[in-house]
């Protein structure tokens, strides 16, 4: 009986020594309210973490872990803070070494779906997968997906990304702050349009959407082409954030950029002669919960530096422009949100993005197509942000003043974060 005892006592000294217990204050600088508020926190310093547990004041907060380089380890756990102006909150994280993630009600959503026209039912389909690899002689990726690409959402926003060498972001418009693409998969049908769903507000085109990421060959922008391979794949379904990637393995970029990177870089002659200008390219997109805004972080598999690529927002027919010529470029405008203008009625959208300073490379006039920016990372990577609001929507904006507006104090929000300190017990 004494050894059991003995046992159980050793089990227990282990279990509790096993897991790690951070203190985490999160304070919020400025004089406004602060809600859903990102807090993560990496985790490759703790040891291995299969479960978590987020409590403030004793109560249980939702919270998220994420395995983002898909090795079965995971290496980022997430919250979101809600704060008061000037306030500071303390928030007790519990790591533990075993058990599954806690499971919460989702407040994002995120779909990869294969299409199947032998499905009755046109709109809707549940040939459901998390990657796909198309090669570079593909015929037409474009249709391999039933909603052409990746898409994800919050309760705000609904997007999805076109799965060929665009890889344009198009959007999709809500009346009421809910989930939907669960039910709509972007493709609204008329019986889901009476009950209040919303649908797609955009015309894209060969534009950069909202945001889309491309080359630059010293005059116009270029299209992800050619590439050896192209993948969408889904990282992190959420509950609190979803995770989606992109990724074009061997992407050849314009000529234009080898005579670039060879006059500003001493290493460009030692280089393989077949690396020149080949590159391979990470689009990762970060949706938050109750954020109409999308992170996007670009990272590359060596030096990118001395390249030069391009980004911006569609300039919609007739729109209305706002820069606040620090990485801030936006607009408000109407148009058909498809060739066919018999099935759609004119749609209303202010579009946005934001890049930091030290990326920009220049901010290129306006043409019929784009607002469009030069930009160039600091070494492997670079991120910057984007963010769309539909004059649907009963609860967001429905003029362009009122959309600059709030621009203007998201920009202020991106460059005052909340200030987080992570102490171990």
């Amino acid at each position: 009986m004494r050894r059991f005892f003995l046992s159980m006592t050793l089990c227990c000294a282990m279990f509790c020594a096993a897991q790690t217990v951070l203190t985490v204050s999160v304070k919020n600088p400025s004089s406004t309210s602060r809600t859903d508020q990102p807090v993560v926190i990496a985790l490759e310093k703790y040891g291995f973490v299969s479960s978590a547990l987020v409590t403030e004041g004793g109560t249980e907060i939702p919270c998220q872990l994420d395995d983002l380089d898909q090795d079965e380890t995971m290496d980022e756990l997430c919250f979101l803070a809600d704060l008061k102006p000037n306030e500071q909150k303390i928030y007790t994280v519990t790591l533990l070494p075993d058990g599954e993630p806690r499971q919460y009600p989702a407040r994002v959503y995120a779909e990869m779906v294969m299409g199947n026209k032998n499905v009755k039912e046109k709109n809707k389909q549940n040939n459901f997968i998390e990657s796909i690899t198309a090669r570079g002689d593909c015929a037409y990726s474009y249709n391999l997906q039933h909603h052409h690409g990746v898409d994800f959402e919050s309760e705000l926003n609904g997007i999805r990304i076109y799965f060929d060498k665009r890889q344009t972001i198009d959007l999709y418009g809500k009346f009421k702050k809910r989930l939907e693409l669960q039910d709509t998969q972007f493709y609204t049908s008329d019986e889901q349009k009476t009950q209040g769903y919303g649908d797609d507000v955009l015309w894209v085109g060969n534009t950069f959407g909202l945001g889309a990421f491309r080359g630059w060959d010293g005059q116009q922008p270029t299209m992800i082409e050619p590439v050896r391979s192209r993948t969408q794949r889904v990282i992190s379904y959420g509950p609190l954030r979803t995770i989606v990637e992109v990724f074009d393995r061997g992407w050849q970029l314009p000529t234009s950029q080898s005579s670039t990177l060879k006059s500003q870089s001493s290493t460009f002659k030692s280089q393989p002669s077949n690396l020149k200008s080949q590159i391979n390219l990470t689009l990762r997109y970060t949706q938050y919960a109750g954020h109409r805004d999308t992170d996007v972080d670009v990272m590359f598999n060596r030096d990118a530096s001395a390249y030069r690529f391009s980004t911006g927002i569609i300039n919609v027919k007739g729109s209305e422009e706002f820069s606040d010529k620090k990485g801030l470029r936006a607009c408000w405008g109407t148009d058909y949100p498809s060739t066919d203008t018999l099935k759609w009625k004119r749609e209303t959208v202010g579009l946005a993005v934001l890049i930091p300073r030290e990326n920009i490379v220049s901010e290129e006039p306006a043409n019929k197509d784009n607002y469009a920016f030069v930009v160039s990372p600091k070494g492997k990577a670079m991120s910057y942000k984007i963010s769309y609001c539909s004059d649907n929507e009963e609860f967001g904006y429905h003029s362009a003043k009122e959309w600059f507006d709030w621009l203007s104090a998201w920009r202020k929000e991106v460059d005052a974060p909340v200030i987080i300190d992570i102490k171990s017990e």
